[in-house]
């Protein structure tokens, strides 16, 4: 009886001990968790539930709607333009970071003033996003003075495709036909033909409009003079038939019009066969010497109305089909917005610099002397680097990947950026989508929070595999 009266008195006691033991442990652990927890809660949990229950109301959040915002989320066209802009950035931008992040790491190691390097490529990541997107903007800018890349196109295009003096704008609808008033007939190719027959000792007026005045300011151009009949010789005149004094004089010479220089002509023969060919000079008269008798048409070349570059729109809503030839429905599934890639571009011009500082800390830590080892063995550069570094830093390069993925998914502010007005709906992602329906649209927008949830449920397994991978 004693020793169970004893036992008896001796358990509680063991029992607190342990209590006591376990909040002593772990108490100031709790103490100093609790903000955090608390703040996360409050920031974290709390909207994810919210988020969950507006996406079952209607617009205003007070009616029960079920999984009707669901259902409305794969009916929408534009929600199912949004998915498939996240889609073609899922599938190119991870892809060309990762391998310019690897290209770059690896090629620094080999070049001196290494560190200079890589601090340049970083330090896009530095700017905020909007600030880049702005850059961008402006570098994709459809006027060549002031986009770099329509600039460079613009050179390149002039090279192989010389613009002319007169060059001709097709946006509008401008043809070399919409130029001609008086003497004046289409010709072929584009080219404009004296209608009246001339030969040699005659002169022909050939009178032009629509000219603008500030090419004309360029070009030099002089009050026109009338030609002056030359025995042997055809001449002639072409000039801006166009005066603010008299609009409708379309067949005499009046104040205010002007010569048209550096205007290429040609003789033609009665078979159609060029002859001869001259330029205009400052007064826009021209002559072709010792002509053979017969009858000639004066023409006026169509490389003088050869357009000039025009410039890419990159920010517009055009779009690229990879395939022709397809129905109206597979072309807008399979098109890219041209849009989509300058934003991509720069966006990879955003993070090369990250995804190269990881997979560079990646390199560091290979094991040198398999490297070495393989060099010995005979390998080349390009072996070296599909065959042995590749597979060393795989663990590495799907934690860039997957990082990236999970980036793009939620891709929102260069898009809301960069994008013009009118251009936002083709190039708008999830992102966006829940932005403009739930903050631009309506206040706890029923179907931004379904939008919402979607986009949670796609992050999360590739954050869930991320973090699986970097702890592994």
């Amino acid at each position: 009886m004693t020793a169970i009266a004893t036992g008896s008195t001796k358990g509680p006691p063991a029992k607190v001990s342990r209590h006591h033991g376990w909040w002593r442990r772990n108490g100031v652990s709790l103490v100093f968790l609790a903000p955090g927890v608390l703040w996360l809660a409050a920031i974290v949990v709390y909207p994810t539930i919210a988020t969950v229950r507006f996406s079952l109301y209607d617009e205003t959040a007070t009616k029960f709607v079920g999984l009707h915002n669901y259902a409305s989320v794969f009916s929408t066209s534009e929600i199912l333009t949004a998915f498939k802009n996240n889609i073609i950035w899922v599938l190119v931008f991870p892809f060309f970071v990762t391998f310019i992040g690897l290209m770059v790491a690896v090629l620094t190691e080999r070049i001196r003033w290494a560190t200079a390097f890589k601090a340049i490529i970083v330090m896009p990541i530095v700017f905020s996003t909007t600030a880049s997107a702005l850059v961008w903007r402006t570098i994709f800018d459809l006027d060549p003075h002031i986009g770099v890349v329509n600039a460079i196109e613009q050179t390149v295009s002039d090279w192989f495709r010389t613009p002319g003096a007169y060059p001709l704008n097709p946006s509008t609808g401008e043809t070399a036909a919409s130029l001609a008033t008086f003497n004046v007939t289409t010709g072929s190719g584009g080219s404009l033909v004296s209608h009246a027959t001339v030969h040699p000792g005659d002169a022909v007026m050939m009178g032009l409009t629509r000219i603008s005045a500030v090419t004309l300011q360029t070009l030099g151009a002089k009050f026109p003079v009338a030609p002056t009949k030359m025995a042997g010789a055809i001449t002639g005149l072409v000039w801006n038939d166009f005066s603010t004094s008299q609009p409708n004089n379309t067949s005499t010479i009046v104040s205010g019009e002007q010569g048209l220089p550096n205007l290429r002509v040609s003789l033609l023969s009665s078979t159609g066969a060029s002859v001869g060919s001259t330029v205009t000079d400052t007064s826009g008269d021209f002559s072709f010497s010792h002509v053979a008798p017969g009858s000639y048409h004066v023409a006026i070349e169509s490389s003088n109305f050869q357009s000039s570059f025009v410039g890419t729109f990159w920010l517009g809503s055009q779009s690229l089909t990879p395939v022709s030839g397809l129905d109206q429905t597979a072309q807008s599934l399979l098109s890219v917005p041209l849009i989509d890639l300058a934003m991509i571009i720069s966006y990879i011009w955003i993070w090369a610099g990250f995804a190269m500082v990881l997979i560079g800390a990646g390199l560091a830590a290979l094991n040198r002397e398999v490297l070495e080892a393989a060099e010995i063995d005979g390998a080349n550069e390009w072996q070296l680097l599909r065959k042995v570094t590749i597979p060393m830093l795989a663990p590495v390069l799907t934690v860039v990947f997957v990082t990236m993925v999970i980036n793009v998914l939620k891709v929102f502010d260069i898009i809301l950026n960069m994008a013009p007005g009118s251009s936002q709906g083709p190039a708008t992602t999830l992102a966006l989508t829940i932005y403009n329906d739930g903050f631009t649209g309506g206040v706890h927008s029923g179907l931004a929070s379904a939008v919402a949830v979607i986009l949670f449920l796609l992050v999360v397994p590739a954050m869930m595999w991320n973090l699986k991978k970097i702890k592994g």
